[in-house]
């Protein structure tokens, strides 16, 4: 709908729209650039590319200077920043302006800030053209004011600067590069050297080994005889706690077998009472009927 209107009436338009609707119309063109991949260049955020001020409205009124410096701050550093305030309360009126030293921010601010909320309340971010700071304060900083004089963010040097500038914004000269010859040389040479030194080891190994001592013979000892003694014994020991080790098993066992028919009489007596209280059960029933029978017989008989 904007697209039809003249400049003059989309330009009057824009400030009297609601602040929702500008937020989701600039979140709208970011997205069609998206999609596009519309170069930088033809970006509507180059329209904006000589100033590094940005318009922030609709925060709660709340927030201080500070609070937005930790907000906006993450997309760059900022340098100056307008907080406007009633002139009579000095309460925040929920709008400001900030500016960043790099006007790069200034995109990342606009492209990401725009439209989040801030204590539920949705803020508009967006770029501005020509920002002319107030000139009410007097007591201020030279900082400031050269800030504020230039209405954008810190300029690169020219190429009319002084001495000193130009030392500091000089590019560091790569050395050139040496000649392929000479490295060629320096490789052949470490080559060598390394030949060297192996054939140098292989010949200390090999007289190392020419001027090796004669094996020396081992005397073997005798066998001790009380050794067969101490061994008997050991095994004595051993079959003695092997045995001990059955009767353990054997015992537990017996003892498994004992718990294993004492369950069984158990289950067994268990099924026994089972069986004489159900038979017990059916004697009544059946001598319950015949009780039932012969008092009807003997009301028949008396009818």
């Amino acid at each position: 709908m904007l697209a039809t209107l003249s400049p003059q009436r989309r330009f009057l338009s824009w400030f009297i729209m609601n602040p929702l609707t500008k937020v989701k119309l600039i979140n709208e063109l970011n997205e069609r650039e998206a999609d596009l991949g519309v170069k930088e260049t033809v970006s509507w955020h180059s329209e904006y590319k000589d100033s590094a001020w940005i318009f922030v409205g609709g925060f709660p009124y709340e927030l201080t200077e500070g609070d937005l410096i930790c907000v906006f701050s993450q997309y760059g550093e900022i340098v100056n920043i307008n907080l406007v305030r009633d002139k009579k309360t000095g309460k925040s009126k929920g709008f400001c302006f900030v500016c960043y030293e790099d006007q790069r921010s200034t995109i990342l601010a606009v492209d990401n800030f725009n439209g989040i909320k801030i204590k539920g309340r949705t803020i508009r971010v967006d770029h501005v053209k020509d920002y002319r700071p107030p000139k009410d304060s007097e007591d201020i900083d030279d900082v400031t004011k050269r800030l504020r004089e230039d209405g954008c963010a810190p300029k690169v040097p020219q190429s009319s600067s002084s001495s000193e500038e130009d030392e500091l914004y000089d590019v560091p000269v790569k050395k050139p590069k040496k000649d392929k010859k000479e490295k060629k040389k320096k490789k052949k040479e470490k080559k060598e050297k390394k030949k060297a030194e192996r054939e140098k080891e292989k010949k200390s190994r090999a007289a190392s080994s020419s001027s090796s001592p004669p094996a020396v013979r081992v005397k073997q000892e005798k066998e001790d005889a009380a050794y067969d003694k101490y061994n008997q014994r050991d095994r004595g020991q051993q079959d003695g706690r092997e045995e001990r080790r059955r009767n353990r098993e054997e015992e537990e066992r017996r003892r498994n077998r004992e718990e294993e028919e004492e369950r069984r009489r158990r289950d067994d007596k268990r099924d026994d009472r089972r069986r004489e209280t159900e038979r017990e059960k059916d004697r009544r029933r059946t001598s319950d009927r015949d009780e039932d029978r012969r008092r009807e017989r003997h009301r028949e008989d008396r009818r």
